[in-house]
């Protein structure tokens, strides 16, 4: 069941939070697929330029990341301060 996002991200208790994605149906993200021969190697810097793009749109900081075959973890930092800096710029 999904839940919203009130009851999945407290600020209060932590501003990070340890996020993983994967592929699906033994998909490749990077590296070599050794059932197809093919090479998916150059997904791994655009999804690091993916990641330092929405870092600069969003209130998150990466602390760290990992890029596997088929999937990715982040550990990521909401930064309220800049959320909050952003907001009253907005209303300018």
């Amino acid at each position: 069941m999904t839940q919203s996002c009130d009851s999945l991200i407290s600020l209060s208790d932590t501003p990070y939070y340890h996020c993983i994605s994967r592929c699906v149906r033994r998909a490749f993200l990077c590296g070599n697929d050794k059932y197809t021969g093919q090479s998916f190697e150059h997904r791994r810097q655009w999804v690091i330029d993916r990641v330092k793009y929405l870092t600069d749109v969003f209130s998150i900081e990466v602390c760290a990341y990992a890029i596997m075959s088929n999937h990715y973890h982040l550990v990521l930092f909401v930064n309220e301060k800049r959320s909050e800096k952003d907001l009253d710029t907005r209303k300018l």
